[in-house]
């Protein structure tokens, strides 16, 4: 959900029209090389009202001007424009079925790959709650495993700020509220009304720059998470992406989507569902017979997640 720096929730600006918005992404692209024209025009829009409300500016064509002139709004605005509200374990049942049926499944494949390691990449990863909430799930439930084979955990996004906070791991209650109390007591330290991730999970998630519509920045993954992103782009840029991350998974690796996203267009070739509820897809070879070491687990009678 996106929120005004108030915490209020948006409203529509009506008054923002195609050209203006051309404009404002013009003004992005040449001063901070942010390239606004992959993004749905509808969820753009309502983002950019947040700033012009913010600043007092009357109109578009105001904004515009502050835009030219003003090196800070640039970059409240590209924050604005790419921002997202996560929190520790967001949709606990995905990672209950990472926990008992994909993670089990990944450490014995890796053990027997050349590397003999994993490495799981979350892309847009906010504040840094889900690669986090895999640092924990990881401590939890697969030490032995990793002392076996070395796993890595990736956080990628496209603001740096946002990348700053992150590595800094400093949480509002709200943003741990689906952390079991044991756990809480077990990772986090309060400080005042904030809660600070224990030094040693800080460290096991390393973050990195980078456009999720860009392929050649993400590195080869056994495990990818694209959650709650996809919503935000056009379908043929949510085509790229998913194509870009089919690129960077072996045979049987897993990519993760949210609950309103799903496969698009041609690359849904390039996978099969392990688990629709959950939106997890296996990668397999194109046109093959599809099979795969994951058998899909969908059971409508006995899902109990719907």
């Amino acid at each position: 959900m996106t929120v005004t720096p108030d915490g209020s929730a948006p409203t529509a600006h009506a008054d923002i029209t195609d050209k203006e918005l051309v404009e404002i992404a013009s003004i992005l692209m040449k001063r901070r090389t942010f390239d606004l024209s992959v993004y749905k025009d509808a969820c753009m829009k309502r983002r950019v009202a947040i700033r012009i409300r913010s600043t007092g500016c009357r109109d578009a064509t105001e904004y515009c001007d502050l835009l030219r002139r003003n090196n800070h709004e640039l970059d409240m605005l590209r924050k604005v424009l790419t921002i997202h509200v996560s929190q520790f374990f967001r949709n606990p049942s995905m990672f209950e079925k990472l926990r008992s049926r994909i993670l089990p499944e990944l450490f014995r494949t890796c053990s027997r790959n050349d590397s003999g390691v994993m490495r799981i990449l979350c892309l847009g990863c906010a504040g840094g709650e889900e690669p986090y909430s895999l640092a924990i799930l990881l401590r939890e439930h697969f030490s032995a495993e990793m002392r076996s084979v070395p796993t890595s955990i990736t956080g990628c996004d496209i603001d740096d700020e946002t990348l700053r906070m992150a590595r800094q791991a400093d949480y509002t209650e709200d943003r741990i509220k689906e952390v079991p109390v044991v756990l809480r007591e077990r990772y986090f330290r309060r400080e005042g009304s904030r809660f600070q991730l224990v030094p040693e999970l800080r460290e096991a998630v390393s973050f990195h720059h980078g456009n999720v519509t860009s392929v050649a920045e993400h590195q080869p993954s056994d495990l990818v998470l694209c959650r709650n992103t996809l919503i935000y782009f056009t379908r043929s840029d949510q085509e790229k992406i998913l194509h870009g991350i089919a690129d960077i998974l072996p045979e049987n690796g897993i990519v993760v989507l949210g609950k309103s996203e799903t496969l698009v267009g041609d690359v849904r070739r390039r996978f099969t569902s392990v688990c629709p509820v959950e939106r997890i897809y296996c990668k397999v070879k194109p046109d093959s017979d599809r099979s795969n070491i994951w058998q899909t687990d969908y059971h409508p009678k006995s899902i109990k997640e719907e």
